[in-house]
């Protein structure tokens, strides 16, 4: 939690008790679900929530904006960024059906309204019906993910249109040396 007050000195009373309350409850899911690697939990922080909210030091959200986030497993970055940008509506969606169960409540237990969660296998499939079930007529403004591995081959078709940012930039932890935000422009 210390690292996420030093690089986000300007967030409210709600905001930093809402980050606070993921260590917990993450802690609770992983033992049930495994959400997290086991090896990896006592890193949330660092690992999972700091790195989720590198995407803010790229880009901000304006009010209203809604994201989808797609393959967003146990709610990340989806999770952290409606933390961090309350009046941005986040749609998380995965093919897996417990992971989605485990975002939609931590996200209803830390009292986050700006969130869906859909349960959803095939990207196709979502599109403006699925999405109006939850809120008429809206449509996300953008998409999001996080990657890891090996980003070369998957951003070549993209690579005239993307702007690559190293984290490391905007965060000191050894752990960003290599992380980097990949941001391609809406082309619709």
């Amino acid at each position: 939690m210390e690292l996420i007050k030093k690089y986000y000195k300007d967030l409210t009373e709600i905001q930093l008790q809402q980050f606070a309350a993921l260590d917990e409850l993450y802690h609770d899911w992983n033992n049930k679900i495994n959400v997290i690697s086991r090896k990896d939990i006592d890193n949330l922080y660092e690992h999972h929530v700091l790195h989720s909210l590198a995407i803010s030091r790229v880009l901000t959200f304006k009010e209203g904006t809604s994201l989808l986030d797609v393959g967003t497993g146990g709610g990340f970055p989806g999770i952290p960024l409606a933390i961090l940008f309350p009046t941005s509506s986040f749609y998380l969606v995965d093919s897996i059906g417990k992971k989605v169960k485990v975002a939609s409540e931590i996200a209803s237990a830390i009292g986050l309204k700006n969130v869906t969660t859909m349960h959803c296998r095939d990207i196709i499939r979502i599109t403006k019906k699925n999405i109006e079930k939850v809120q008429q007529n809206a449509l996300p403004n953008g998409w999001i993910c996080l990657k890891g591995g090996e980003l070369e081959r998957e951003i070549d078709k993209f690579k005239s249109l993307s702007s690559i940012f190293d984290i490391s930039s905007y965060y000191e932890e050894d752990y960003f040396k290599e992380k980097k935000v990949v941001y391609v422009p809406y082309m619709g």
